[in-house]
């Protein structure tokens, strides 16, 4: 696995090595001794999936202290334009964020450390998204921003978004609980 720095410190794109022959193809997603070698969080909790159709945008999501967590996520099926804020105060790069086109070609997953904002667009016809995560889910610490208070130039300026994503705050208005490391 080759992880690649993003421009937000501790985001990592992750390029998995693929074999292919003749029956098709296999990946490994996931190596423990790779991710702790690196001191990123290996521990995950729980794995979720989620399908969204063409131009559904999911986001921005995130589970506050104390049940915060890291998310390994990347795209098994479609193309979605895959993005994180940062929400660590006193970070370099704090409400910033990053783009990456994660899809089911290139095969690459997204590592995102606790304090960032999670949200994605969906690219192709239909597009499944696999998460795992470092904590369980917690209703009470589940969170959010409003997808288009962050400056991004979506592809789609009147997406399809959840009533829930809708009534986040903005980043603007949000009081992060995040800190970045010392």
């Amino acid at each position: 696995m080759d992880f690649l720095p993003t421009a937000i410190p501790g985001c990592f794109e992750i390029k998995p090595r693929v074999q292919e022959d003749e029956r098709g193809l296999f990946v490994k997603t996931f190596h423990a001794d790779a991710f702790r070698e690196r001191g990123l969080a290996y521990s995950f909790a729980e794995e979720y999936y989620s399908v969204s159709h063409q131009r559904v945008l999911r986001g921005f999501h995130f589970h506050l202290p104390p049940h915060n967590h890291a998310k390994l996520v990347y795209c098994l099926a479609g193309e979605v334009l895959d993005a994180v804020v940062d929400l660590r105060r006193g970070s370099s790069t704090f409400g910033q964020y990053e783009l990456f086109e994660l899809t089911a070609k290139k095969k690459n997953i997204l590592y995102i450390p606790s304090g960032l904002a999670h949200g994605f667009y969906v690219q192709s016809g239909d597009a499944l998204m696999i998460y795992k995560t470092t904590t369980l889910y917690s209703p009470e610490h589940d969170a959010g921003i409003r997808w288009d208070s962050v400056g991004i130039n979506w592809p789609d300026k009147s997406p399809i978004v959840s009533e829930r994503d809708h009534k986040f705050v903005r980043l603007a208005e949000f009081e992060s609980p995040f800190s970045s490391a010392p």
